[in-house]
């Protein structure tokens, strides 16, 4: 049996990535042609095989059972059970294929959000982490149930024309009713599938963001309890859960109806042909075993009607859930790649004349083991200076460079080799007090004691009897901001990064722990790279070999911090 290709995710925003709704849909087909032209044919075989067994069943009625000769009556019921045999076989094999094809292919697209979300340039995306969620889950199947539904879909329309072609022979007013009673019984069921399709679009939305604020209510569970906001956060998700209830029930209610109208428009049509076909045999006009043919390929032909009738629904589904994996797979980058790879070991970074956010004509450099401070009275010019330092932005004039290279045509990883920015909400991975400061297990007992002890983060290891080995949920979550910020610095500072930038490590320590971490830090870092703390803290700010003071949004002094404190803006700037 053919086997469908291992699924690899291509490169988030590379070739192969679908970024259209079509591309979406269609790309599973494309791939899987093969295959799924193995599984429709057999799908056909299944269908053609239930068709044939009411028709079986009046060749043993007029053959066998009306003439009673035994040879006969034999040699119908074996061609009866090879019907049986070939259905069977064919609908096992037949969906195993598709169903292969339709769960690669999801997870597949699982891969795809996976890689985007992953990659090194990140995404300008504002979903929540749990709408996310619901795309790599949710949406990836329902836009890959189309690959089975379709499948059914040419089955049941072979086995119409098939059985048509059947009437024909049997009774030509018979077959002009199934012909022209088919169309028009699809043309009814397919109006209301439009309001199925927004209704199904509108409740798969409202299940996402509901799914975005759980994922952001358990991740952020101690901040709410901390600050009391319990009700108004439970208020929030009660009320988007109960909206999404609503859209729910109302989908699932046109689901309904879609059903029960395909059902009802059905059942007549077929109860009109089961009508004739028995006033025909009354007449004379049919044969007894024709009579069972005709009214059990009646009742039969309710089903593959029926998937004719929810193709449209299906795929309308599966086109709003493709535009949703599209639209967020289309989503821009946020950090721009360049194409210089070579970085000295140890660069200085520099800011000329840097005009970006709040900033106006910026202009600073490191020096190599040097733990350079730079004080900034706005908290916007302070975001603005540390994703400058990152390269996480380019500036709208002047220039940044790493080692004497624009920051903007530096590799993402030469980058990041170089400089390594800690923000001030960092968010710590799931494992163990170890692997959450020393993951890559390099540090030997006597360097880990010293990161811990610079960054004060061996008191978050003395209070847990299992020591290093204390379980750390994913987020930091079991933790206290203070404790996260301890540990994140202690994290940077185990990966003795050539530039290491800081912003506000210290903000939710308390004073004794602030001088502390200034001390430790001041002498780790000496001799280990530059150091650059963002900071309005009077411990790193006397600590720092040198302060560079940001006013208004430019420089507007450079000392040392015992030295500008003759200045009374900055005292009071940095001392209220």
């Amino acid at each position: 049996m053919p086997r469908p290709s291992r699924p690899a995710a291509p490169a988030a925003g590379g070739p192969g990535v679908p970024h259209t709704a079509r591309r979406v849909v269609l790309e599973p087909f494309r791939r899987n042609r093969g295959l799924l032209t193995s599984a429709y044919v057999l799908t056909v075989l299944w269908q053609l095989g239930e068709a044939a067994v009411p028709v079986m069943i009046g060749v043993v009625v007029d053959q066998g059972i009306a003439t009673g000769d035994l040879g006969p009556f034999l040699l119908s019921c074996l061609g009866l059970g090879l019907v049986f045999l070939v259905f069977s076989l064919s609908y096992r094999f037949g969906g195993r294929m598709a169903l292969r094809v339709q769960q690669a292919e999801s997870h597949r697209l699982r891969l795809e959000a996976a890689g985007h979300v992953l990659d090194p340039r990140g995404v300008r995306d504002e979903q929540l982490s749990g709408e996310t969620l619901s795309l790599a889950t949710s949406d990836a199947d329902k836009v890959t149930m189309l690959v089975r539904q379709l499948g059914y879909t040419i089955a049941s329309l072979v086995t119409v024309v098939v059985t048509a072609v059947y009437l024909v022979g049997v009774d030509v007013t018979l077959a002009l009713v199934v012909l022209l009673g088919l169309p028009v019984t699809i043309a009814l069921t397919q109006a209301v599938s439009p309001v199925v399709a927004r209704r199904t679009e509108r409740e798969q939305a409202a299940v996402a963001r509901v799914a975005g604020l759980a994922g952001d209510l358990v991740a952020g569970v101690r901040p709410i309890k901390g600050i009391g906001a319990e009700d108004v956060a439970s208020h929030r998700y009660r009320t988007s859960s109960r909206a999404a209830q609503r859209s729910a029930v109302v989908t699932a209610r046109s689901w309904g109806y879609l059903s029960g109208l395909t059902t009802f428009i059905a059942g007549a049509f077929l109860a009109l042909v089961a009508w004739l076909a028995g006033s025909k045999a009354l007449d004379g006009d049919l044969s007894l075993g024709q009579l069972v043919a005709v009214v059990g390929l009646t009742q039969f032909l309710a089903e593959p009607i029926k998937h004719l009738g929810d193709l449209s629904a299906q795929a309308a589904s599966s086109w709003a859930s493709a535009r949703r994996i599209a639209a967020f797979l289309s989503t821009e980058r946020d950090l721009v790649d360049g194409t210089v790879a070579d970085v000295p070991e140890r660069p200085r970074v520099e800011l000329a004349g840097v005009t970006h956010g709040r900033l106006r004509d910026v202009s600073l450099s490191t020096s190599d083991g040097e733990l350079l401070a730079l004080a900034v009275d706005d908290p916007a010019a302070a975001a603005a200076l540390v994703a400058l330092l990152g390269g996480d932005v380019v500036p709208d004039s002047g220039e940044v460079r790493v080692g004497g290279t624009p920051a903007h045509a530096l590799t993402i990883d030469a980058r990041r080799r170089s400089v390594l920015v800690v923000p001030h909400a960092a968010y710590l991975p799931e494992g163990t007090l170890r692997s959450v400061v020393d993951p890559l297990g390099r540090l030997g007992a006597d360097e880990l004691d010293a990161v811990l002890a610079a960054s004060a983060a061996e008191d978050v290891v003395a209070l847990h009897d299992t020591g290093l080995d204390h379980a750390v949920r994913a987020r930091g979550a079991s933790l206290s901001g203070g404790q996260r910020q301890r540990l994140a610095l202690a994290r940077a500072l185990a990966a003795t990064p050539a530039v290491l930038v800081l912003h506000d490590p210290t903000s939710a320590v308390d004073a004794v722990t602030e001088q502390r971490v200034a001390a430790g830090l001041s002498a780790l870092r000496r001799g280990h790279g530059a150091t650059v703390v963002v900071t309005s803290s009077p411990a790193l700010l006397a600590a720092a070999d040198r302060v560079v003071w940001v006013r208004d949004g430019r420089v507007a002094a450079e000392a040392s911090h015992a030295t500008l404190l003759a200045e009374p803006d900055y005292r009071e700037a940095v001392l209220r």
